[in-house]
């Protein structure tokens, strides 16, 4: 299809965008073809880990829930590995010369899975209703946009107030997600039926949840581009443990395993066989970035003093070599060194300095007591697998050094999720989260007061309020001058550096295992929350 080329600064800025991400395999991307094309057929098993909590990505953006949504649903758009927009659902589009009107020409005769017909009234309901009010990256992306025209069904026109530069970076299945107005309007969004046996125009069609065990999606047959998916059936499968993880794959009896579904230790053995391939393409889009968030209403960490002293006292260099094996590099703003348009370098710094760290504690009134320790903390890691479990007890070993207890809890994820964002009982959390292409995409959420109270997941844990931070976001949402926007991320780094609500720890390199036998597997900038649609067997794997 033809790519229709906007004509204004936003446009721009997405081509510059394209050349921030370049994602370094350990093995090169699968893209092998037979001589004859792909082949049809076969079951493609996968692994989810957690279980999702939901399964549509319109108020849930955790990683399990889009891994398993990116196959049901289709976005607008998809992002090539130059984080270019392509056609998915919309076929065409123009952004006007002043940012304030964006056109899409909508794919004609797509079906929803029941077998409604699609439409512009879909995404206008859509917007108006879940990217507008409650998923957690879009509210403010698209607060500017005014009104919604849909003069025909195959065609809509966003009209807003104020520019808002990220908006192409984000219109894929999970980033804009899609829903069908017919089985949600006039209901109750948040507690629909449809959230969890989910209705959408992607390749693959929901069939069946069974807790615990699995989630079956099966070939769409109306599905819009002709002969795909190749997949009969894909399979995710949940299996908590990781030793259990690391043998389905090496059995062969799973072919397809992504967010680092294994132990460092295990990944460097299993590249070695022949029947497998690691890969870290695919994530691109994504651009994760591992976290600290103080919790700034405890007695202790209301002090900035002990917030920074904290930065101090951990060693981010041995944290990515020694937990996460390599996978992780040092990070120095929330902004990732990938986004080099907005990455600031210059930022307020916290390297490796014990001394800095207790002289710190001491100033704030914390000294140490008669058995070495000033006070105790509680640490909640994400529940997404052993590296977040480690992580916590490297925070536990490296605090104790300067005379903090850490006491370290797990639970699952919906148990995770309520504990911080909803009942706020913790005093530090550990997580990640996407920056995605645009700081206003995925990093200022960390931040915005305007989060506070909603009980929305991965969207200002800390409980932060700046009043300054709060006009740069705001600001840098509707600035339509890229070298502005710039300058308003900047002084936004530079203050949240120096406050320190939230650390950053490392930036992240994920891994994807899978069979060698499967083709086409890696072929999109935003691959690991999207459709398995373009991927094949060369040789059907055993099915059991």
């Amino acid at each position: 299809m033809k790519l229709f080329q906007a004509v204004s600064f936003q446009t721009s800025l997405v081509a510059r965008l394209s050349v921030l991400l370049a994602a370094v395999a350990v093995m090169p991307a699968t893209s092998a073809r037979a001589a004859d094309g792909p082949k049809r057929g076969g079951t493609l098993t996968a692994i989810v880990q957690p279980e999702p909590v939901t399964l549509t990505p319109a108020f849930n953006t955790a990683t399990p829930t889009q891994i398993v949504a990116g196959n049901i649903f289709d976005g607008l758009v998809y992002y090539d590995p130059a984080l270019k927009p392509q056609p998915s659902l919309a076929t065409e589009w123009k952004v006007a010369e002043d940012g304030l009107t964006i056109s899409f020409n909508l794919r004609k005769s797509v079906k929803w899975h029941d077998g409604k017909p699609f439409s512009s009234a879909d995404v206008k309901w859509s917007l108006e209703n879940v990217w507008k009010t409650i998923h957690p990256r879009n509210k403010a992306i698209f607060e500017n946009v005014a009104m919604v025209d849909t003069p025909d069904d195959n065609t809509i026109i966003l009209h807003l107030s104020k520019p808002s530069l990220p908006i192409l970076s984000v219109l894929n299945a999970v980033g804009a997600p899609i829903l069908p107005k017919h089985l949600y309007e006039g209901t109750d969004i948040l507690n629909n039926a449809y959230n969890n046996k989910p209705v959408g125009t992607g390749a693959f069609v929901f069939k069946e949840w069974k807790k615990g065990e699995y989630i079956l999606l099966e070939r769409n047959p109306d599905y819009w581009e002709p002969a795909k998916p190749y997949l009969d059936k894909v399979i995710f499968r949940i299996i908590p443990d990781a030793a259990a993880r690391a043998a389905a794959i090496e059995k062969g009896e799973v072919q397809y395993a992504t967010f680092n579904p294994v132990s460092f230790r295990e990944v460097e053995r299993l590249a070695k066989l022949p029947s497998l391939k690691v890969d870290t393409g695919g994530y691109d889009w994504l651009s994760p970035v591992l976290y600290l968030d103080f919790n700034v209403e405890n007695q202790y960490l209301k002090d900035v003093r002990v917030r920074q002293a904290i930065a101090f006292a951990l060693d981010k260099e041995a944290l990515g070599k020694v937990v996460w094996y390599g996978y992780g590099k040092p990070a120095v703003s929330p902004v990732p060194t990938a986004l080099t348009a907005f990455h600031d370098a210059s930022v307020p710094k916290y390297p490796f300095d014990l001394k800095k760290a207790e002289a710190l504690l001491d100033e704030a009134g914390f000294k140490r007591g008669p058995d070495g320790v000033r006070f105790t903390l509680n640490h909640d890691f994400l529940p997404y697998g052993d590296d977040y479990k480690r992580t916590g007890e490297y925070l536990k070993q490296a605090l104790k050094r300067v005379g903090i207890e850490i006491n370290i809890r797990a639970q699952d994820t919906a148990a995770f999720i309520k504990r911080v964002y909803a009942d706020r009982d913790f005093d530090i959390s550990s997580s990640y989260n996407g920056a995605f292409p645009d700081p206003q995409i995925g990093v200022v959420r960390e931040y915005w007061s305007g989060w506070l109270g909603s009980k929305t997941p991965w969207t200002n844990g800390s409980g932060y309020r700046n009043a300054e931070v709060d006009g740069l976001i705001q600001a840098a949402a509707v600035e339509g001058n890229p070298k502005k926007r710039t300058e308003d991320f900047n002084r936004f780094q530079q203050i949240v550096q120096r406050d320190l609500p939230t650390l950053p720890l490392l930036e992240l390199r994920f891994f994807t295992l899978h069979s060698s036998a499967l083709k086409d597997v890696v072929l999109q900038a935003d691959q690991s929350y999207g459709s398995l649609k373009n991927a094949w067997f060369d040789q059907a794997p055993a099915q059991n």
